[in-house]
């Protein structure tokens, strides 16, 4: 069976992100095999990672890096685990870029 196109789990990605602690604040993008999370305004967004497809259930993890360039990882799981990871490991690079405080009503604020 082959694999659902990469938008369809955009949606599912988002809300695991969002069941952490101040990560109300990002958003996921699809485009072919990439799911890239963003945050900011939406015509010039803050992308902090993106997961790429490998297989039909493996996705490889990349952290944006500050000059704009993409930075892969050794990383390669289930889209489950990688959001793990980044979290707990990389939880560095999701964080707002501007100097605005999270709005407390957001999912993740709290």
């Amino acid at each position: 069976m082959p694999a659902l196109p990469t938008k369809f789990y955009a949606n599912g990605l988002e809300q695991q992100l969002h069941q952490y602690q101040g990560l109300g604040h990002l958003r996921v993008r699809a485009r072919g095999d990439l799911l890239t999370i963003e945050s900011g305004d939406k015509a010039d967004p803050t992308r902090h990672a993106r997961l790429r497809r490998d297989t039909a259930t493996q996705w490889t993890l990349e952290i944006a890096g500050y000059s704009g360039v993409w930075e892969p990882t050794p990383l390669r799981d289930t889209r489950e685990n990688l959001v793990a990871v980044l979290v707990e490991q990389f939880g560095w690079v999701l964080t707002p870029q501007d100097d605005a405080p999270l709005n407390p009503g957001e999912p993740g604020a709290n």
